[in-house]
């Protein structure tokens, strides 16, 4: 195994830790528009609350398909391929969310501006869920065969382990949006009423993050192939998750919004590092896709690496400038349609 397969391996665990984290927080205020805001001004400042950056965000899980695609093209066919429903679906609910927030606008009647803030919230809730049903199954372990060709039926893909990882997605994206809604928005019962979900919430997650820990260790070989890692890892979420808690309890919103935040990245650190040096888990370990295989030529590797290195840093920039730019908070206040 070269350093560049093992750079570039790293490299889409950054872009997809990125997605979760960025992402993670307009899945939140998405599915907040039917579980908090009580009237259209409400609804309206949440959305503007991530108007200017959710598809900004949207741009790290492209750049991570992409990287796959070029990179480890093996690994890519094999996943396209194995859960195209489930991306599929994806798909599709980042579609539909996307123009909710557009055609929302344009709507004139509430009838139908409802109608579309429900799409919203609905596909904010599925996508996360989805996703955390994918990333469960592949470190799971799914029926695959020398070429890579997964031959899976529906309890394949939904299982315990991936429905508890699919709800743990949803259920952290959610108090992330919260977090980041105390952190945007200036006036209004707002506040209380996030205070009151987030007391409730805090300790459901940490539940959640047992029974997630618990279905790791039955269903997956973490704790037999790196369990000192693995147990550190779980930990540290489990204590930022606290730290969270009680940072929220005193109204220090910046601090749980950037704790919850590295739970986000721990949680999706910890799966690709259990998964390494695999790129898709087998249930048997014979059929594993390895990192070592599943790549491009060194070469490829080589100038990807170089025109990467080049462009991030200005992506990065631009998107740090973005928010610097909107940095300002929203106040509640009616909006003519």
């Amino acid at each position: 195994m070269t350093g560049y397969q093992i750079l570039w391996f790293v490299l889409i665990a950054v872009l997809f830790a990125g997605f979760f984290f960025l992402e993670g927080f307009d899945f939140g205020i998405g599915m907040s528009l039917k579980t908090l805001a009580q009237n259209e001004e409400e609804e309206d400042a949440l959305i503007r609350s991530i108007g200017p950056h959710w598809d900004g965000n949207e741009v790290w899980l492209i750049t991570a398909g992409g990287a796959m695609f070029a990179a480890m093209p093996f690994w890519y066919a094999s996943l396209f391929s194995g859960f195209y429903l489930i991306l599929f679906a994806i798909l599709i609910g980042l579609i539909y969310r996307g123009v909710s927030f557009e055609f929302r606008e344009q709507m004139r009647t509430a009838k139908f501006r409802n109608l579309w803030t429900t799409i919203s919230s609905i596909t904010s809730m599925l996508v996360p869920f989805l996703f955390g049903v994918l990333f469960t199954d592949v470190v799971q372990g799914m029926p695959l065969n020398a070429n890579g060709d997964m031959s899976a039926n529906f309890w394949d893909y939904f299982n315990i382990f991936s429905i508890v990882g699919g709800v743990a997605m949803g259920l952290l994206s959610y108090v992330h949006g919260l977090n980041y809604a105390r952190l945007k928005i200036t006036n209004g019962s707002l506040h209380d009423r996030i205070q009151k979900q987030l007391k409730v919430l805090y300790p459901i997650l940490l539940i959640g993050e047992v029974a997630f820990a618990i279905t790791l260790f039955v269903f997956t070989d973490f704790f037999t192939k790196k369990p000192v890692v693995t147990i550190i890892m779980l930990a540290a979420i489990v204590a930022l998750t606290l730290i969270a808690w009680t940072v929220t309890l005193k109204q220090q919103n910046t601090w749980a919004f950037i704790a919850l935040g590295l739970v986000i990245i721990l949680v999706v650190s910890l799966l690709f590092t259990g998964l390494f040096p695999r790129v898709i888990v087998g249930n048997e370990s014979n059929m594993s896709i390895l990192l070592k295989n599943a790549t491009s030529t060194p070469y490829t590797l080589k100038w990807m690496t170089i025109i990467s290195l080049t462009a991030l840093p200005i992506v990065l920039a631009y998107q740090i400038w973005s928010f610097y730019v909107f940095r300002d908070r929203i106040r509640v206040e009616k909006i003519s349609y």
